[in-house]
């Protein structure tokens, strides 16, 4: 898909510090005056935020696998069309928490579904659009657990007392381990994309590990837009 922005996607288990870590980023390049936009999936449009609170939502028990991979498609597409698309078509740089990766690790792999088929789904729901790069912040599931419990604050329009989880955040520890490796099989197959980082490291140290390739992901994307 043709544009002259430049994507960057932000993936990893869930209490990984891949949140803390874009809005890091993000707040980088405004303190450089790059152009840039700062979203997030599921949600990211007012659509794409009312798909989100039904698939998050812990009352939500009856939401069945197949449903959970479409709502997430759909989602993504009104957000590609909507925000997306747009921002890279003005040159900006696109900050997104979460794309299709998250989909096939967490449906595909933590599910047990059809690789292949959410993959065909979210081609047609992105138009075929990829990242420019990726920071895949990698932890346990058992430390990714600590993190989220320690948590609070309003999340996909419900309140969360601390400690509280949403509807995928409290599945066994044995779905966030498939999730996991789902997430090492993506890696193993986009290492041109993807930079895998280990998030048990301190904060400062994963910021200063994306930095250091982020740079060169600038100077690259500057040299074909110039």
């Amino acid at each position: 898909m043709d544009n002259k922005g430049l994507f960057i996607t932000f993936e990893g288990p869930d209490g990984s510090g891949k949140t803390t870590q874009i809005r890091k980023l993000a707040d980088e390049l405004e303190r450089r005056k790059l152009p840039y936009l700062l979203t997030r999936e599921p949600g990211g449009t007012e659509i794409s935020d009312k798909i989100r609170a039904i698939i998050l939502n812990p009352e939500n028990l009856r939401l069945e696998d197949t449903t959970e991979i479409l709502l997430y498609a759909a989602s993504r597409s009104q957000h590609v069309k909507e925000k997306i698309m747009p921002a890279l078509h003005e040159r900006k740089i696109v900050l997104c928490d979460r794309f299709v990766d998250a989909s096939i690790a967490y449906q595909g792999y933590g599910l047990v579904q059809s690789i292949d088929t959410i993959k065909t789904i979210n081609r047609f729901a992105t138009g075929g659009l990829s990242p420019d790069r990726t920071y895949m912040i990698d932890v346990s599931p058992e430390a990714g657990r600590r993190r989220m419990r320690a948590r609070s604050g309003p999340e996909a329009g419900i309140t969360r007392a601390a400690g509280d989880l949403d509807r995928i955040e409290r599945r066994a520890l044995a779905y966030h381990a498939r999730v996991r490796e789902g997430f090492f099989a993506l890696y193993r197959e986009n290492k041109q994309r993807i930079l895998l980082i280990n998030g048990e490291n301190r904060p400062e140290i994963v910021f200063d590990t994306i930095m250091h390739d982020f740079e060169r992901a600038l100077k690259h994307w500057h040299g074909k837009t110039d």
